[in-house]
């Protein structure tokens, strides 16, 4: 058998980029003579900017410093140990940089072994151990203090979580035996599986003291300070510590199926480390830690080495690191100043709009639209958003004074707009509407002012193609959503200069929005690999497959919402205008169908009603429907569906509508919440074989979401 110190020198010199941290020991006398004490602190010797994570070396630190204090504590020289973070941050778990390049069963068992085997450790020493939860804790920074007899949390706390089920793994350095041995069955699901697959939730500190998982709370001033008194009180026995009993009866099991019945709605078994976390919490149920560390490094290992978890942290690496350098943006140093904004409309979209200007750059929005009765509706709409926001506390009186101050509306563009720096406009989805607003706007808006428009499929080189300064108009596509979703689609029109674009990119990044550059080229990325795979699904009800069969053929993949549910957000006369736009581009791939012409004649908002809580397809649009005699099976309409996505998105990288297959990704991920265990999509195109079948080519070289070669 190898040694735990064996077994992270082997996984070291597998990572040899690791940012290590560090674990210092220091003594000290407790409060009130309670004694001589050892704290360990994490520190990587960065700022809270960089989070201190566990590599193996940095494993192997903490093990060492486990060896001081285990001997100390055998001796009889110290009363007690405790476990706390660098300033901000706790710990953030396993170093994800290192999981990325493992390529074998063995090495990746031994990450999970050499964990659970340092980490134990801290409960087998022969005085109390205490974790000192004093900032942001994920992951294994979570698990190594569920390993200590006692936890205290700072009520400054801004993030704790065990998110690795969201990434395609499960918590496996203890989290899955431990935490439901504390807390509870039903509210471990809540914080392994729940948390995690709702978009990784965080807790803060006062839900990680009220779930039990932290026996007091201390203000985030003087936390370390009010957290050895309180330790010190329970080394005299002044302050016993009492956790609720935990049911092992018929509750447990219920909160496995509970945990089940979540990971089927968000995932629908098309992701398997949900159901491997549930498969060990079920199983801990008897208390056996030993045996549930086990079956962790099991699933650790065999996740590790699977599909899901590449994608996951490709889709992670996306979101947070090429989400910040947009591929292809021009020079940051060219963007210009934005101290005025102007919307044209003042509908519900460009309403959202201006709120988000507002909020993000806290400069005077300027709304105009035809009529004075649209105009107060548009402000009034932002002045209510802003009464919301200071209800819920999320700002005070006096920016609440401020924003509404800083919104307006006019009848007169040339009042609303001759000092504007930015001008987006929000109008009806019609090519002769648009080109007449920006001739009207370019008459009266200053010479630097950019003109973006929020089309979703109309093409920005013509509506820019009668203006006397083409140059500076710029698509500028939302999703909605505005407030959720992520994704700018920022669109270069053939005459766009750079400096309007990086002007473009700079407000996106005040926006904290997820910017990607696309060509001007019919529906850009989302819509257009929306509208090629719901097309596809149309065409197999419209040919003769039951509705319901058409639906569950993509169930699999794990999207957010089924294909007709997410027509119904969209808008059934939207999702119809964009496909006669691609169907004008591209008539040999791109249908209209006439059942959805159909639906919208008869003015009905989607397929569905709602009568019985779920979705049930509507009688009268199931008169409506005229469909064929060819019936296919779910997997026929999966086949089919996800090879026309192939080829689309093949044909949109030889267009060069992005950078990359890794844009597409992105655009799906923060455009229209796919999935991070499909990483976007183009992953699992590449693992399930239809890229090769359809293209001749995977999207992306192995390794690259997958495991290394």
């Amino acid at each position: 058998m190898s040694t735990t110190a064996e077994l992270l020198k082997g996984a070291a010199e597998l990572f040899p980029d690791e940012v290590v941290t560090s674990a210092h020991v220091r003594h000290f006398e407790l409060p009130g003579g309670a004694g001589r004490f050892a704290l360990i602190t994490l520190d990587n010797g960065f700022d809270h900017t960089k989070p201190t994570t566990f590599g193996p070396q940095s494993l192997a630190n903490l093990n060492t410093a486990i060896d001081q204090v285990e001997k100390e504590a055998a001796e009889g020289s110290i009363v007690g140990v405790g476990l706390t973070g660098k300033p901000f941050i706790f710990a953030v778990g396993a170093d994800l940089k290192g999981v990325e390049l493992l390529k074998r069963h063995e090495d990746a068992l031994a990450i999970g072994k050499g964990g659970h085997d340092v980490f134990r450790r801290l409960s087998g020493l022969a005085v109390p151990t205490f974790a000192y939860y004093n900032g942001a804790a994920m992951g294994g920074g979570v698990e190594v203090g569920l390993h200590c007899t006692y936890r205290t949390v700072s009520a400054a706390l801004p993030a704790f979580s065990l998110p690795e089920v969201f990434l395609g793994l499960v918590p496996g350095w203890g989290g899955c035996a431990l935490l439901p041995n504390l807390i509870g069955a039903d509210r471990a699901v809540s914080v392994i599986i729940e948390n995690s697959l709702n978009q990784n939730k965080q807790l803060k500190g006062k839900q990680v003291f009220e779930l039990g998982i932290a026996d007091a709370i201390f203000e985030g001033a003087d936390f370390l300070e009010q957290s050895l008194i309180w330790t010190a009180s329970v080394l005299r026995g002044e302050l016993e510590v009492v956790r609720p009993e935990i049911d092992r009866g018929e509750a447990w099991d219920q909160a496995v199926a509970r945990g089940k019945a979540i990971a089927d709605s968000k995932v629908h078994g098309a992701a398997p480390a949900a159901y491997r976390a549930l498969e060990i919490i079920a199983a801990a149920k008897d208390g056996d830690l030993s045996a549930g560390f086990d079956a962790e490094d099991t699933a650790l290992a065999d996740l590790i080495m699977g599909g899901e978890l590449r994608s996951g942290i490709y889709a992670f690496n996306l979101v947070q690191k090429r989400a910040k350098r947009p591929a292809g943006a021009p020079d940051k140093s060219l963007a210009r100043p934005v101290t005025k904004v102007g919307v044209v409309g003042a509908g519900l979209m460009a309403s959202q709009l201006a709120l988000l200007f507002l909020r993000r750059l806290e400069v005077p929005v300027v709304l105009t639209d035809i009529d004075q009765e649209r105009v107060d509706k548009g402000v009034g709409y932002v002045h209510a958003e802003i009464d919301k926001l200071l209800g819920k506390g999320r700002i005070n009186q006096d920016k609440a004074n401020r924003l509404k101050g800083l919104v307006s509306g006019v009848l007169d563009k040339a009042e609303g707009f001759s000092d504007a720096d930015f001008i987006i406009e929000a109008v009806f989805e019609e090519m002769g509407v648009k080109q007449q607003v920006f001739a009207e706007v370019e008459a009266v808006a200053p010479a630097h002012a950019i003109l973006a428009t929020n089309t979703s499929s109309l093409s920005v080189s013509e509506m820019a193609s009668k203006l006397k300064h083409p140059e500076r108009v710029v698509g500028f596509h939302f999703f909605n959503p505005v407030a959720i979703l992520p994704l700018l689609e920022i669109v270069r029109g053939e005459q766009t200069d750079d400096a309007s674009l990086a002007t473009a990119f700079g407000v996106a990044r005040k926006l904290k929005k997820t910017a990607v550059l696309c060509k001007d080229a019919p529906a850009f990325v989302v819509n257009r690999i929306l509208t090629r795979f719901m097309g596809e699904i149309q065409n197999t009800i419209d040919e003769g497959t039951p509705v319901e069969v058409a639906e569950k053929a993509v169930e699999p993949l794990g999207l957010p919402m089924s294909p007709l549910v997410l027509l119904e957000l969209v808008g059934p006369a939207i999702g119809l205008h964009v496909s006669e736009t691609l169907n004008r581009a591209f008539p040999e791939r791109f249908t209209v169908s006439p059942n959805l012409a159909a639906v919208v004649k008869a003015g009905k908002r989607g397929f569905y009603v709602y009568d019985s809580g779920k979705p049930e397809l509507d009688p009268e649009v199931a008169a409506l429907l005229k469909q064929g005699d060819t019936v296919l099976t779910e997997e026929q309409v999966r086949t089919r569906v996800m090879e026309a996505v192939a080829q689309e998105i093949g044909l949109m990288l030889e267009e060069g509508v992005v950078a990359e297959a890794q844009d597409i990704d992105l655009c799906l991920i923060t455009g229209a919440g796919w999935p991070f265990h499909l990483g976007g999509i183009t992953p699992y195109l590449d693992r399930e074989g239809y890229s090769e079948r359809v293209n001749g080519k995977k999207f992306l070289p192995q390794g690259v979401a997958s495991v290394p070669a």
